[in-house]
């Protein structure tokens, strides 16, 4: 039983991984792929780019809950199994797309089999005993991570090979972990536990409609959505802002962003802890403000590489804000309230999913585009502008707040 649960544990971690890398893969490549399909230039196909982004996120808003109510309803083995063969199918959509049109397509199909990350976390809940939880949990954290940074390296080393390869390879990944899962992964969901469809916790969002049981964190949950805002900005441009900067390829885009991935995770892995025993929360909140907003501020105007590197130090070190001040408010709520508490934060980070991309790549496109008033940064810029407003809202909030 131990050897088939910890293959099924591998099974749920490679499901996540899919999922993850089924939407970072296509960063490094987007501006190549539709550069070939429209003859377009980098600022006239960012806009394209962010519009792409936005639709794999709005179907990940909507369809997750769909997922979770319906694996509760006919298991998570068929679920979890559909999601991979869809994505599978997907990538090779991608990979042969003829037209934006179908690229759209795609990442429609994206957002909706990749939001299977909430039935890979209620599998998780299922086979795991009270004191597994944290650590299997972690661990799916720890794969979220690892899933952005191996997404873009493959679509930036892959792709010297062509546009498609990438797509290709991820194909390839995901049909051989659904191989893996049909015959290795047992039903987690016993049939006595199963339930009829609750159609109205298929409604997403939801729980946005929660915020006002909240009014004594207002400030602090309306820093964390700007954090959250600003945040999305750098998956949304990065790339067609260092080929417009630079003139950088795939790779090197791949390996900047794979250097942004490792950065996070020492920060949030082993920095984050020392922090706040060294300072507390509320000061690590605003540090983690402000480093993100100098590092956004350093972005906006690196018109040299070494510069974007170094604003990487500040940019990271931001990351111990956004989990501290989660954790902060999580300590201020009941228990019989954290789950309505962790869907709305959840579901504000969605939004800003969906909200950032097409808004920070029109903003880019409008400053590259135009001769007279030509300023790539103008994204980071705006990005540093909210983590501002931001850190004031935060300090404002947390001086409100009950010790």
């Amino acid at each position: 039983m131990a050897g088939a649960k910890q293959r099924a544990l591998i099974f749920i971690l490679l499901t996540v991984l899919m999922d993850v890398v089924g939407f970072s893969i296509i960063i490094p490549v987007i501006p190549d792929l539709l550069k070939k399909l429209t003859h377009f230039s980098t600022g006239e196909v960012a806009s394209i780019g962010g519009w792409l982004l936005m639709s794999t996120a709005a179907m990940q808003f909507l369809f997750a809950p769909v997922m979770g109510e319906l694996s509760d309803r006919i298991g998570r083995r068929p679920v979890l199994l559909m999601a991979l063969a869809g994505l599978g199918i997907d990538y090779i959509i991608h990979a042969y797309a003829p037209s934006v049109a179908w690229l759209f397509f795609g990442r429609i199909l994206a957002g909706i089999f990749g939001s299977s990350h909430t039935v890979a976390m209620a599998y998780v809940a299922d086979v795991s005993t009270q004191e597994e939880k944290a650590r299997n949990f972690g661990m799916i954290g720890a794969v979220f991570g690892l899933g952005f940074i191996i997404g873009p390296l493959i679509g930036g080393i892959f792709a010297k090979w062509g546009v498609e390869v990438p797509f290709l390879v991820a194909a390839g990944l995901t049909l051989l972990n659904l191989l893996f899962g049909f015959f290795i992964l047992p039903e987690s969901l016993k049939p006595e536990l199963r339930r009829p469809v609750n159609f109205k916790k298929m409604i997403p969002g939801v729980s946005l409609f929660r915020l006002g049981s909240y009014k004594a964190f207002a400030a602090l949950l309306f820093a964390f959505f700007l954090a959250m805002v600003a945040g999305q900005t750098l998956p949304s441009v990065w790339t067609y802002f260092t080929i417009e900067m630079y003139n950088w390829g795939a790779f090197e885009v791949a390996l900047s962003l794979a250097a942004v991935g490792l950065l996070v995770a020492v920060v949030q892995g082993f920095l984050l802890g020392k922090i706040v025993s060294r300072f507390g929360s509320r000061r690590t909140i605003l540090i983690g403000f402000v480093c993100w907003t100098v590092g956004m501020g350093m972005y906006a105007f690196s018109f040299e590489e070494y510069i974007l590197y170094a604003a990487l130090i500040p940019y990271c070190l931001g990351g111990v804000g956004s989990p501290t001040l989660q954790s902060l408010i999580s300590n201020h709520v009941s228990q019989r309230e954290q789950g309505n508490l962790q869907g709305t934060m959840t579901s504000m980070a969605s939004l800003a999913m969906i909200i950032t991309p097409p808004l920070m790549t029109q903003v880019f496109s409008t400053f590259t585009t135009s001769t007279e008033h030509y300023f790539p940064g103008a994204p980071f810029a705006l990005a540093a502008v909210i983590l501002l407003v931001g850190t004031f809202i935060a300090l404002n909030g947390l001086s409100k707040l009950d010790t």
